[in-house]
């Protein structure tokens, strides 16, 4: 493992709550139904009333789409600028010296999510909690009600790091390249075009392979799969440390699993096409390929 800091067990966590440095997150949002006859794919929804049932003692709570978007598009889970981010973690407590635990429900992708971020902007000092929620709960760990106490507010300087983002420009040039790679973290059946896709357009970028973020990903603990696992699926689909990889998915969120594990893998030249399906499948001047 590259970066064992980047990834925390439950355990862990648990022996390090009420350490004055640390910072722990619950970043989950939740993807309801649209409304009949809306162009959007879904409502994301900040899963606040649930963190206020039950989170990890003293966790705040981040609210991705509301907080930490470019709220100027239609689209969901954009990158904001490296300004609002800058004052936002800030607002939040991160800054020098801060150790900073990610961690969310149901799946671990908003948690890696946010992981991808804080590393774009240059700060390493982020974990994923390995599991989740899911697995804290299962585990029987003490659980802390109500509304978030918040932590004192720091400045949080960022020291960007470029090309970990990439727009759908970027994606079309890639197309038919041998030195890249791109890779869709949706599953198989919205991968080969089978069924109707709340995107848009169904099917995947042209030449792009499939690794399906659900597939690294353990069922019964809800932590990652092995590394040996992962390597072998990235392997297959033809993903090697000498080519770039782009990864997408529907809005940007499970493609970093994806990029999670390639990272620990060892993996250098990675960035995410954040529009993914949500902005290529509704634009018609973009290439689309189905089985």
């Amino acid at each position: 493992m590259r970066d064992p800091n980047a990834l925390i067990d439950t355990a862990t966590l648990a022996a390090s709550l009420g350490d004055p440095s640390l910072r722990v997150f619950d970043c989950t949002t939740r993807l309801d139904p649209t409304p009949a006859g809306s162009p959007e794919p879904y409502v994301a929804v900040p899963c606040r009333a649930a963190f206020e049932e039950g989170h990890v003692p003293g966790a705040d709570f981040l609210d991705l789409q509301g907080e930490f978007s470019d709220t100027g598009t239609h689209l969901h889970f954009m990158m904001p600028s490296v300004a609002h981010l800058m004052a936002a973690f800030g607002r939040h407590g991160v800054g020098p010296g801060t150790r900073v635990v990610l961690y969310s429900s149901g799946t671990m992708m908003w948690a890696t999510r946010f992981w991808w971020m804080l590393r774009s902007l240059g700060f390493d000092n982020a974990a994923v909690l390995d599991g989740g929620l899911d697995k804290w709960k299962a585990e029987g760990r003490p659980l802390e009600t109500g509304a978030p106490r918040g932590y004192p507010a720091a400045i949080f300087v960022a020291a960007p790091r470029a090309g970990l983002f990439v727009d759908a420009a970027a994606v079309k040039a890639a197309i038919g390249r041998g030195d890249t790679v791109t890779v869709n973290a949706l599953g198989p059946q919205f991968h080969r075009g089978l069924e109707p896709s709340r995107y848009g357009r169904p099917g995947r970028v042209p030449g792009s392979v499939n690794v399906s973020a659900a597939t690294l990903v353990d069922p019964t603990t809800k932590g990652f799969t092995s590394l040996a696992d992962a390597a072998a699926k990235f392997a297959a689909q033809g993903v090697s440390k000498d080519k770039r990889t782009i990864c997408y998915c529907g809005g940007g969120i499970s493609a970093t699993i994806d990029l999670f594990l390639l990272h620990q893998l060892g993996h250098d030249d990675l960035t995410l096409y954040d529009g993914s399906m949500g902005e290529w499948a509704k634009n018609e001047s973009l290439p689309i390929e189905t089985d």
